[in-house]
């Protein structure tokens, strides 16, 4: 089946300045979720688009040219490569005289990264050293680079304690605690901390090896920018979803996973106690936010965060995607939990929205009603969530 695709309406308009006319941009990791989208919306306004992309079989499935609807999507209206950012005659090929580059390209998944550390490191932190290493040595047109970055980076985010009057960053949670079942982070010299929205100031401290690539992407990116006198614009996505992301790769996140299991009839796992919570946000505002990154002069070298600005627990996820499927299956909270896994994080959005503009438009049951009448429409196929999670098992890293 196609992917349906939703109206998206601009937000804020650029000052008209022949700066911010470029039309020829590349997009690394351009036939994923995000970027397949994003190439769909910037045709309407008339961009010249490279894609850059490895069909990852994780991703599109392992006949991809035929199975995969979100390449399908824009098959034969851009220049397609298929090649990957590590291999520095791809780069060279999909840089050519593009004006921009948004760099999506990267391998996603807390839980994998965990185990696949050189594959990680090699593609996201390797990747856009390639990248920016033919940038630094070739002559180029390339004046603006927007990167994907991640949630991922802050770690545990930012709370306020009642109790010390002040805002602390809490360290990853111990095994121990989890074990115990005490999944709430901790702070010395405190009883009890409130989580608080997590702005672009707040400490870096990634407690996954994907949250680390990501922190490496965006400083390797922000770094060469500011030194070579191009623009940078970083993106510290939140948890982001919609029609199309893929149903059957189980790192994908936990729409998509709760979503298989329904629709097969199988019983949910909720980690923890179901209390954890993400910022959701829904594709359309993700690239709404993105176009704004390549074509607004203030986001020039800048960082922002995307996301509602709401953090919904797990179990509400549950909830609202039983309720909209109208399928009763058993929810089972477990107590266990993911080594690198986080307990809370929701984004502050004050920069971006006095910066640039920008504000979410889909709010989380809108955001999931669009998703599962998409989902409604697709053939799901056997869930592979029992076998990641038997991965995590035998590697330690699922208690």
């Amino acid at each position: 089946m196609g992917v349906k695709c939703f109206e998206i309406v601009a937000i804020s308009k650029p000052k008209k300045d022949k700066q911010y006319q470029m039309k020829k941009i590349l997009i690394t990791g351009g036939a994923g979720f995000i970027g397949s989208n994003l190439c769909l919306q910037l045709l309407k306004k008339n961009y010249q688009i490279t894609v850059l992309d490895n069909l990852s079989p994780q991703i599109h499935g392992h006949d991809p040219i035929i199975t995969s609807a979100l390449y399908q999507s824009i098959a034969g209206k851009v220049n397609f490569i298929h090649g990957s950012v590590t291999e520095a005659a791809d780069i060279a090929r999909a840089i050519a005289d593009n004006e921009i580059i948004v760099h999506f390209a990267a391998e996603t998944g807390t839980g994998q990264s965990m185990y696949q550390i050189e594959k990680y490191a090699d593609v996201n932190i390797r990747g856009t050293a390639v990248l920016l290493d033919h940038l630094a040595n070739n002559p180029h047109s390339v004046k603006r680079i927007v990167v994907a970055s991640s949630r991922a980076i802050y770690g545990e985010g930012k709370y306020y304690s009642p109790e010390l009057k002040k805002h602390v960053y809490p360290l990853s949670r111990q095994s121990a605690d989890m074990e115990a079942e005490e999944f709430e982070v901790k702070w010395p010299g405190t009883t009890h901390l409130e989580v608080t929205a997590t702005d672009e100031d707040a400490i870096i401290h990634p407690i996954s090896i994907y949250g680390i690539t990501k922190q490496n992407q965006e400083q390797l990116v922000m770094t060469f920018c500011e030194s070579m006198g191009l623009e940078g614009v970083a993106f510290r996505y939140q948890n982001v979803y919609g029609p199309g992301q893929s149903l059957s790769n189980p790192y994908t996140g936990i729409l998509s996973i709760f979503s298989t299991l329904i629709k097969n009839g199988k019983s949910i796992n909720i980690f923890e106690d179901g209390k954890e919570s993400r910022d959701f946000v829904f594709i359309n505002d993700v690239v709404n936010a993105t176009i704004l990154g390549i074509e607004h002069p203030a986001a020039a070298n800048q960082v922002f965060n995307v996301g509602t600005g709401v953090g919904t627990s797990v179990m509400q996820i549950a909830d609202l995607l039983i309720k909209n499927y109208g399928t009763n299956v058993p929810v089972a909270i477990s107590g266990k939990f993911r080594v690198g896994d986080i307990r809370h994080c929701y984004a502050d959005l004050t920069k971006i929205k006095n910066l640039l503009g920008f504000a979410p438009a889909v709010g989380i049951e809108e955001g999931l009603k669009h998703f599962c009448e998409w989902v409604q429409t697709q053939e799901v196929k056997e869930s592979a969530y029992d076998k990641s999670i038997q991965e995590l098992k035998e590697k330690g890293l699922y208690k």
